[in-house]
């Protein structure tokens, strides 16, 4: 859906110049996806890199065995540096791109990412400041696997959902719980198990409310 240029120019007016607003306005596309919508998969060509306005969506990357491990969520006004990485270097995806709610964005072609670098510096900003808090959230991720243990990170993961949804209830299994931790579903359970007697969480079915 072609985006108007006023809605641009309030949302980006202070991030982007009005002539990248205008090209925006030209080439951009506006979509809302539903949650668990798939943007990318790994493997196929990433002919668009998002914008996230509103909602959340969720990084995965895979193995060799299919297994799945989180490695950031994407919110307001972020977008992904692997995907910038994989279209600057025309490379196939290596990551999976889940909605983890409805979501509002706007998707940017590829052959824009290079131009509008060497001509805006605005834009040549918001990619480097994607690029550094990407890097931030990698590194957080390696600080969990490595300073904490699996039942720290498994509450640090849904405090990370509450702060991003706004809600403390969640729809969601424990196999995707242990799918974004790259563990099992037994262990997930048997951690919420043990997080509901501490009186950390209330669990029903396929919900988790973290208390």
């Amino acid at each position: 859906m072609q985006i108007d240029l006023k809605f641009l120019q309030e949302t980006f007016g202070n991030v982007f110049e009005s002539e990248l607003l205008k090209e925006l306005a030209l080439t951009g596309n506006f979509m809302t996806v539903e949650e668990g919508f798939v943007l990318i998969r790994p493997g196929g060509y990433i002919r668009s890199v998002p914008i996230i306005l509103q909602g959340s969506i969720k990084i995965l990357r895979n193995d060799s065995q299919g297994r799945e491990a989180l490695l950031y969520y994407l919110g307001g006004m972020d977008s992904c540096a692997l995907s910038l990485t994989c279209c600057l270097d025309r490379k196939v995806s290596e990551i999976t791109a889940i909605a983890e709610e409805k979501t509002t964005l706007i998707s940017v072609p590829v052959e824009k990412i290079e131009e509008w670098i060497t001509k805006y510096s605005s834009w040549k900003h918001f990619v480097f400041a994607t690029y550094q808090k990407r890097f931030e959230d990698l590194l957080n991720v390696i600080d969990d696997v490595v300073f904490h243990k699996l039942d720290e990170r498994l509450i640090k993961l849904l405090q990370r959902k509450a702060k991003q949804s706004g809600n403390n209830i969640f729809n969601i299994t424990h196999e995707e719980l242990a799918n974004e931790l790259a563990t099992s579903r037994e262990v997930i359970s048997r951690l919420l198990k043990q997080l509901e007697k501490l009186g950390k969480v209330k669990l029903s079915r396929n919900k988790v409310e973290l208390c």
